[in-house]
């Protein structure tokens, strides 16, 4: 059993596990246990894996702790809002990656939240210019790069797509 003052203890985490290997015994002490040695081959092959042992936590402060979950931050680009509303900075037209070909016709938009982002327009044709205002919903174009965001056709300033003639 080991016995440590809290800031040597600070410096074995901050340091990493080289000092468990190497020079642990002259951070801190050991308090003598009463121990069954079983014969002097088995104390000195166990040694080893006794300090690295003492680094593993055991089943009851596992059971106490629960199972580590990481925190991952939110892909989402409008912070888990389906919706935001923005205003058009500028109409692009975008090239897909590389099976495909077309133009893709996009725009820069400043959002609610602050953020500028480039949203795609769904539809054949748009009425959309500089200073008009449109609602973005979170979905990506798969074959243009950095578009996750799409308008909303029908609402604010961008029509509806107008029928076809046969």
């Amino acid at each position: 059993m080991w016995t440590c003052n809290f800031k040597s203890k600070m410096n074995l985490i901050r340091r990493g596990l080289n000092l468990l290997t190497s020079g642990i015994r002259t951070q801190c002490y050991q308090i003598p246990a009463v121990t069954q040695r079983v014969s002097p081959v088995a104390e000195g092959a166990g040694s080893s894996l006794g300090l690295l042992s003492r680094a593993m936590a055991s089943l009851a402060q596992m059971h106490r702790t629960g199972p580590h979950k990481k925190n991952r931050k939110s892909r989402n680009p409008l912070n888990g809002n389906p919706f935001a509303k923005g205003v058009v900075l500028k109409t692009l037209i975008r090239k897909p990656k590389k099976p495909n070909s077309a133009n893709r016709k996009c725009v820069l938009t400043r959002l609610s939240n602050g953020k500028e982002m480039i949203a795609y327009v769904p539809g054949i044709g748009h009425n959309l210019q500089e200073h008009n205002i449109v609602l973005v919903r979170v979905g990506r174009v798969k074959d243009c790069p950095g578009v996750k965001l799409k308008c909303v056709r029908g609402k604010f300033d961008l029509s509806h797509v107008v029928k076809q003639k046969q």
